[in-house]
């Protein structure tokens, strides 16, 4: 099953026989205090950097999150979102909680975006699902409810399947258009989290063949060594039905990680972007 968005000018294509999709992680200012004081300020600089360093990194697409407390987020995620579109050309991410906030970026993106992200509350279904209709967007769904994550993946499973069902059902988008995470959780936290992660993918893989992406660094939280950790995850999660990470596209050991597993795993015809990327490097 293919996803496809696009910006003004280029499409991607996420899927199971299609490269690794990167997205970039940093356009957000969760744990950066002075990006954050920059963005309350009415000062948005700092994006061309983060920007620039992603595209250079690899991305393939970038999260876009302006969740900044004491702001007018609807206002200041359009603007973020008008000011990526005219640096890159890559598809973004629309990354908010605040349904106004969603709906003002979508109005200004030129193009069909991700939306991040929605819930299996009914409630916020019922109000983040309208927006992914009328917008002609794609939607990435995490399967919890009521602010619990479910230690089970087969309970996982099942929220994924009423998702999927009002999705389809009650607002016409299509399945190719939902994109699951099946949430990555902290090994730090829990050394069998990740092989509940892995299954679920397994399991929303075989019942449902539809792309899936994870908050990657989510993995690694609270650890040492962090980007190994990553880099050893992400090829497993690849294995299991993985088409797409939320990651830190300016590490090039993650980067490098995902070009070797679709290499494998045979998504790189002829090996061709790996040689390009190495041959990139020796310049």
């Amino acid at each position: 099953m293919q996803t496809i968005l696009s910006s003004a000018t280029r499409k991607v294509v996420i899927g199971p026989d299609e490269p690794f999709c990167v997205i970039g992680e940093r356009i957000n200012p969760t744990g950066r205090s002075k990006f954050s004081e920059q963005l309350r300020a009415g000062d948005l600089s700092r994006i061309e950097v983060d920007v620039a360093q992603q595209v250079d990194g690899g991305a393939t697409m970038l999260d876009v999150n302006m969740g900044v407390p004491l702001t007018d987020e609807a206002r200041l995620l359009a603007s973020a979102v008008t000011m990526v579109q005219g640096l890159t050309d890559l598809p973004l991410v629309i990354d908010s909680s605040v349904v106004e906030a969603l709906d003002a970026a979508l109005s200004v993106y030129q193009g069909k975006a991700l939306v991040n992200s929605v819930t299996g509350e009914q409630d916020r279904l019922d109000a983040i699902l309208p927006l992914v209709q009328r917008h002609g967007a794609a939607v990435i769904a995490l399967p919890n409810e009521e602010d619990e994550i479910p230690d089970d993946p087969r309970k996982r499973l099942e929220i994924t399947r009423k998702i999927i069902d009002v999705a389809t059902g009650r607002y016409d988008i299509p399945l190719a258009d939902i994109v699951i995470d099946p949430l990555a959780m902290p090994v730090g936290a829990d050394t069998s989290l990740v092989r509940k992660t892995l299954e679920t993918i397994w399991l929303i893989r075989e019942e449902f063949g539809v792309n899936q992406v994870v908050g990657a660094s989510n993995v690694s939280f609270g650890m040492p060594a962090r980007a190994a950790l990553g880099a050893a995850f992400l090829p497993m999660a690849m294995h299991c039905g993985l088409t797409a990470a939320i990651m830190d596209a300016r590490t090039p050991s993650l980067v490098e990680s995902v070009r070797a597993a679709d290499l494998l795993l045979g998504n790189d015809a002829w090996g061709g972007r790996w040689i390009a990327a190495y041959r990139a490097k020796q310049r």
